[in-house]
Formats: C-alpha cells, sequence, structure tokens
C-alpha cells in the first residue's frame, strides 16, 4: 500500500462527513435564511416612512412603531374582509343552491329526455357513504397536521414581525456595523446599494398601496351603484390584488364579484367583467405609468414573469418580493452597466419603415400604345 494512502481515505473521508455536516445545516437553515430576507425587504420598504417622521423630529422608535401598527391594522383589515366576502358568498351560493339545482335538473330533463328528480340525485349521492365516511375520517385525522401548519405558520409571522422591527429600528446601526466591516473604498458602494434597495422597494409598496386605494374606490362605487351587498368589502378586494398582482390581478380579483352577482342578479356579471377589461386597461395604460415613473418601472411582462420565478422558488414568499428585487436589480444594471447610443435605423420601427416604403413606391409608368403611322 503507498504511504500517501492512508491519508487520502482519512481526508476524503472528513471532506464526505464536512460536505454532509454543511449539507444538513443548509437544509436546517434555509427557512431562517427565507425568513431573514422577507424581514429585510420589509424593512427596507417601511425605512422610507421611518425616515421622513424621524426627520420631523420622532423617535425613531416610536415612528417605526406607529408604521408598523399601521401596516398590521391594514393587514389584520384585509383578512376580515376576506373573511366576510368569503362567508357571505359560500352563503349565498348555499341558499342559491337548491334553486340552482331545480333548474339546472329541469335543463337536463328538457334538453336529454329524461325523468331525473333532486332527490333521485341525493339518494344517489349519499348512495356509497363509505366513501363519505372515508372522506370524513381521512379530514378528522389531518386536523392535528392542519393546526400544526396553522401554529407554524402563526410562528413565521410572528418572527419575521420582530426582526422587520428591529431590522427598521436599528437601520443606522446595521448599516454602520455592515461598513465597520468593509475597507473605506468599498463602504460607499455599499450604502449606494442600500440606498437604491430601500428606494425601489419603498417606491413599489407605496405606489401599489395608491393604486390600491384608487382601485378600491372605484370598484366600490361601481359595485354600490349595481347594488350588490358588500360592496365596500368587494372594493378592497378588488384594491388589494388588483394593485399587487401584476397584469392578471384585476382578472383574478374579478372572480369573487362575478360570483356574487350570478347568485343575486346573473346580468350584473356581465356589467362587472366589462368594468374590469375596462379598468385593467385603464390601470396599465394612464394610472400606473403616471404613479410608477417615480418608483418602480418595471415592464409588465417582466414583472409577471419575476412574479412567476419567484413563486417557482419561494412560493408566495417569492412571488411577493419578485417585482422589487426585480426592480432592485433594474436600478443595478442601469447605473453600472454601460450603454451605447442607438443610431437612427427604420428597422427599429418597424411600422414607420413600412409607411415610409409604401410613399416611396413609384407610379407605374404610362403605358399607352404609340400612335399607328395608317
Amino acid at each position: 500500500m503507498p504511504a500517501w494512502l492512508p491519508r487520502a481515505m482519512v481526508l476524503a473521508f472528513a471532506f464526505l462527513g464536512l460536505f454532509e455536516l454543511v449539507n444538513w445545516a443548509a437544509h436546517e437553515l434555509i427557512g431562517i435564511a427565507v425568513m431573514m430576507t422577507v424581514a429585510f425587504f420589509i424593512s427596507l420598504a417601511m425605512e422610507p416612512a421611518v425616515d421622513a417622521m424621524a426627520g420631523r423630529g420622532i423617535n425613531r422608535g416610536l415612528a417605526t412603531a406607529a408604521i408598523f401598527i399601521i401596516v398590521f391594522a391594514c393587514t389584520i383589515g384585509f383578512l376580515v374582509t376576506l373573511g366576510i366576502l368569503m362567508v357571505q358568498t359560500v352563503g349565498n351560493v348555499l341558499d342559491e343552491l337548491p334553486r340552482v339545482l331545480d333548474e339546472l335538473v329541469s335543463w337536463v330533463n328538457h334538453t336529454f329526455h329524461q325523468d331525473f328528480t333532486v332527490h333521485q340525485l341525493r339518494d344517489r349521492l349519499f348512495k356509497d357513504s363509505d366513501v363519505l365516511n372515508a372522506y370524513a375520517e381521512h379530514a378528522a385525522n389531518n386536523v392535528w397536521g392542519l393546526s400544526n401548519t396553522v401554529l407554524g405558520g402563526f410562528a413565521k409571522v410572528i418572527t419575521i414581525a420582530l426582526f422587520s422591527v428591529y431590522m427598521t429600528a436599528d437601520g443606522p446601526k446595521l448599516r454602520r456595523s455592515v461598513c465597520a466591516l468593509l475597507p473605506p473604498a468599498k463602504q460607499g458602494a455599499v450604502l449606494h446599494a442600500w440606498d437604491l434597495a430601500i428606494d425601489k422597494t419603498g417606491g413599489y409598496l407605496y405606489s401599489r398601496a395608491l393604486l390600491a386605494v384608487i382601485s378600491a374606490v372605484i370598484h366600490g362605487a361601481f359595485l354600490w351603484l349595481l347594488g350588490m351587498p358588500n360592496a365596500f368589502a368587494l372594493g378592497i378586494w378588488f384594491g388589494v390584488i388588483a394593485s399587487f398582482v401584476p397584469t392578471i390581478g384585476t382578472y383574478i380579483a374579478g372572480i369573487l364579484p362575478v360570483l356574487v352577482a350570478l347568485t343575486i342578479k346573473p346580468v350584473d356579471a356581465v356589467w362587472v367583467i366589462a368594468f374590469v377589461v375596462i379598468y385593467q386597461w385603464i390601470q396599465d395604460y394612464v394610472l400606473q405609468p403616471r404613479i410608477t415613473a417615480r418608483t418602480v418601472d418595471v415592464n409588465p411582462a417582466v414583472a409577471l414573469l419575476s412574479v412567476i420565478v419567484g413563486g417557482a422558488l419561494l412560493g408566495a414568499v417569492g412571488a411577493l418580493l419578485a417585482i422589487p428585487a426585480t426592480a432592485t436589480l433594474q436600478a443595478f444594471l442601469s447605473e453600472y452597466v454601460k450603454r451605447y447610443d442607438v443610431t437612427e435605423d427604420p428597422r427599429i420601427e418597424r411600422r414607420g419603415r413600412m409607411s415610409k416604403a409604401h410613399r416611396q413606391v413609384p407610379a407605374s409608368p404610362d403605358k399607352t400604345p404609340p400612335p399607328s403611322d395608317s
């Protein structure tokens, strides 16, 4: 046996054990890393408002507490509104279910020349009671797991909230601590990057909050004019979903009021769909360019792609953080990537080139035959 072989085997096993240890630690700490990332982005979003209040002479700790209380109150209000809407919608569906079933059975009998009754369908549904019992037993067994998941999610939310408060209140101390680990030549670049992240993340939150308020007021007023129940709550639902879900948020938000309209007055569902389409166009081409021009100006296609990628990587958390992260990266690229002037070329504007080409088509020559000598 060569003299180096035992030492090589020991080193190989040592490196393998170290790799397994690092791999285990990474899997165990990935959840904490995600929570710290979320807390950091939340602190970036809250810091402009806290800095504005601190600049007016308010204690930074009190300013942080006030801003987070407002955010928590708005979040709880939205969740309560969503719960009211869900209960109301489910109640309306259950109330209208017998009528809908009667109409459906009548349509089936008339169309296919059958003689079904609602009682037959009910007996057919509950005939296989073993399947329903097995499903109920399975759901009962999963209650404990569901409760653990809910408690675990609540604990994560509390952890993220606490770290967000600490990072926002001690923002200057945190930046000073980070800069203390870097040479003076690198400190300016790090602080500039930090400022960019604060501007883009805070700008995204505040611009979207303004769009949410506008959308909530407009949709709430429209639904109130239609006479739909809980118009104010539906307006809040519209505002949040339509503003914070890019490109398709308005259409997703429109599903709930359409369902409510179908259970009360089906023709109102058509008006809701038409209004949703018109408002989405107004928001994309009128409101959003003016509101986000000085804050976060991300192409809608890029925003949707970033949300899809963020959701695939980190789930709902990644989808929420995708747009501010993309805006920050876009700001970095705009400052550090060299760009060149584009020469004027008709091939850039295809429409202009085609119209110019049509204008430059020469007239057809006169093909009149010459006069004959006869």
